[in-house]
Parts: C-alpha cells; structure tokens; sequence
C-alpha cells in the first residue's frame, strides 16, 4: 500500500474523530425550540449542498488535483461550521447547512478518485475497506465523544469539529501527491464523463440503488435519534449506540470483506442494501436497548458488505481520465438521499413512525434487486488516456 493511501487514511480518520455536529444537529436544533419537519430541513440543506458537492467535486478532482480539492474542502467547511455556531435564526441556520454540506462534502469525490489513482483495480476493494476503517474507527470515537459533550455544551461540538476539518486540510497539502489532472484540451478525442455515464445502462441500475438505500440509510442521523429519544433514552444512548456502527466495523470488517471479495461485486451490493433495510424496518418494534443494538448490527453488517465493493465497483468502470466525474456521479446518489431523506423522514415520522420504518423496509428490498438487474449490463470499453498525474 503507498505511503499517500496510508496519509490519506489517517487524515480521514482525524476529520471523522471530530464529527460532532452532523448526528447531532436534529437534537441541537429541538432544544433550541424548532420544530422536528425544520430540524429536518437543516438536515435536507446538508444534502442539497452536498448533492452540489457531487456535482462539482469531480471535475475539481480532475482538474486541479486530489489534494487541493481536499484542502479547500476541509478549510473552507471548518470556517463555515464555526459561522453555524454563531447562528441564531432558520434563515442563516438554513444557508450555512447547504454551504457545510457543499464543502464538507466536497473532498469525497477526490479522496475516491486518488485511491483509483493509487492503487490497482485488484487492491481497490482492500484500499477502499482500509479507508472506511479508518472512517469508522473515528466515527466510534467522535459519537461517543460528542454525545458526551452535547450533554454538557453544544459549542465544543462545533469548535472541535472545525479544528478536526482544518487539520485534514493541512494534512491534505503537505502530504498528499495531486494525482491525475487532465485539462480540458487533452479530452477533446474522448466521449464526455457524461456521455460515458449515460452509455453504461449497468452503472445508472446501480446508481439508483445506491440512492434508494442512501435515502434509507440517512434515517440515523434524522428519524432514528428521534426514535431513540421518543424511547425515552439520551443523546448519549445515541451516540454511544452510532459508536458501535464504528466499533464494528473496525473488529470484524476485515474479516467480511475477505469474504465478500469472493463472491460477485453486485451481489454483495445487492446483499448489503437488503440488510440495511431489514435493520431499519424493526423499528417497528426496536424500543429496548437490547433490540436497538441488534438493529445497529445488522444495519453495520449491511453496510460493511456493501460500501466498499460499491465504491470499487464506482472506480473500476471509470474511464481514466473520468475517474473524478464518476466518484462524483457515485456520490451525487448520496447527496440527493441526503436530501430527500431526511425530508421525507421527518415528515413521515411526525404523521406516523410506522409508516417510516415499513417504507425503510420495502425500499432496502427494491435497492437489493437493482444490482442484480445490473449484473447483466457489463461495463463498455472506454478508449485509452496517456495523462499523467503529478
């Protein structure tokens, strides 16, 4: 594994230590006096300006270069989450949102598209498992700090988010290579990222998968700690049972993929999406601790299946000089889950809690079935790009 993959494993794992403010925004916002459908469009503001993210982060990746996207993401989301700090109404909560979303989200498509870069397409599923690990271990540790600290005060969630999203940035200019970048001039003889997307009908099934379980999946940070605090539990219980997500992940995920890696790509996406709904529907019933930590589990072991072979599968039928565009397209699905999601959610959980979780359900079981669809479109031959990355 290069050095730059382990760099850029390590300041991953610094930026998710301190996110505090994301899970815990719904909680932050209804004490404050708003309304559950208002803390959820805060939520759906991330998700549009991460969705904006997507859209543009890509080609960033391509043209200026992994690490500078990454930069400029990392500096530019911790200065905004301290203005959010200082937010005082919806109408600068709302903006300040979207912004967080669009520059938190930014270096995804770049630190996916450097991966690409770095590694080959036998060691991406490995590479890409490493990276989450790395996510996760700082995940574990970051909710169980801020449900902690949100019991005591909301500012050092947002400070310590922040500094931990700067120091990434830092850690991204010193350290990282830039990777490929490719000018406009040198993809004149190539079909667009866009044209290449459109033409693989295989990748748009499983896009749409990814949106269906995304939306599914942003339930945790929206409707479920609501669920939990309706329970009669604390924000700690929150964060110490988002904490076993990361937990998990870091004891057995090695272990999963190793078994994943031997079985066909889409058919474990299709597994894992399946699990991620099933999880989230027995909140239908999962009102006990004992119940809730089962449902974290099955929901971690769907996601351990699938999220990496899904991002391996989003690299390898990129086009080289695309690989940026397609992480991007990758990530878009999770930008407008993240948008409607948390919207829907919200709004279906103040009508009927059980409504939500049989819907969460029955759409894990239709992202389950798109990738199987899927697997009978292979991927078409892209022509060959000689651009060299730096």
């Amino acid at each position: 594994m290069p050095a730059s993959a382990w760099v850029l494993f390590g300041g991953s794992f610094v930026n998710r230590l301190g996110t505090f403010v994301l899970p815990f925004i719904t909680i932050y916002l209804t004490r404050r006096g708003y309304s559950v459908p208002q803390a959820g469009l805060a939520i759906a503001g991330y998700g549009l300006g991460g969705l904006g993210s997507q859209m543009a982060g890509g080609l960033l990746a391509d043209r200026i270069g992994r690490k500078n996207a990454i930069a400029l993401s990392m500096v530019s989301a911790g200065l905004l989450t301290l203005a959010l700090w200082r937010a005082t109404s919806l109408a600068a909560i709302y903006p300040l949102m979207i912004g967080i979303g669009f520059s938190g989200e930014l270096h995804r498509p770049a630190s996916g598209a450097l991966i690409a870069d770095l590694l080959a397409p036998n060691q991406r599923v490995t590479a890409f498992t490493l990276y989450r690990l790395a996510v996760n271990v700082g995940w574990a540790g970051g909710l169980a700090l801020g449900g902690f600290l949100a019991e005591r005060s909301f500012a050092l969630l947002f400070v310590g988010d922040a500094v931990t999203s700067i120091a990434f940035g830092v850690i991204s200019l010193v350290a990282l290579p830039h990777g490929t970048r490719t000018a406009r001039h040198e993809e004149l003889h190539l079909p667009t990222a866009r044209r290449s997307i459109l033409a693989d009908r295989g990748f748009l099934l499983f896009l749409s998968s990814v949106l269906l379980a995304g939306a599914v999946y942003a339930q945790n940070v929206s409707t479920m700690p609501l669920h939990i605090r309706d329970a009669g539990y604390s924000a700690t219980v929150y964060g110490l049972l988002q904490s076993l997500n990361g937990i998990t992940v870091v004891l057995i995920e090695l272990p999963v993929i190793a078994w994943t890696q031997r079985h066909e790509r889409l058919r474990m996406v299709a597994l894992g999406h399946l699990l991620i709904g099933l999880a989230f529907a027995t909140l239908l019933f999962a009102d006990t601790i004992p119940l809730l930590v089962g449902m974290v589990l099955v929901w971690t072991v769907g996601e351990m299946v699938e999220s990496p072979v899904a991002a391996a599968i989003a690299a390898d039928r990129a086009p080289v000089h695309a690989r940026g565009r397609y992480q991007s397209a990758f990530g878009s699905m999770f930008g407008i889950a993240w948008m409607l999601g948390p919207i829907l959610g919200t709004t279906v959980y103040a009508w009927s809690p059980t409504v939500l979780w049989a819907g969460c359900g029955l759409l894990g079981g239709g992202a389950a079935v798109l990738p199987l669809a899927a697997r009978r479109r292979p991927a078409p031959v892209h022509p060959a790009f000689d651009g060299a990355g730096t």
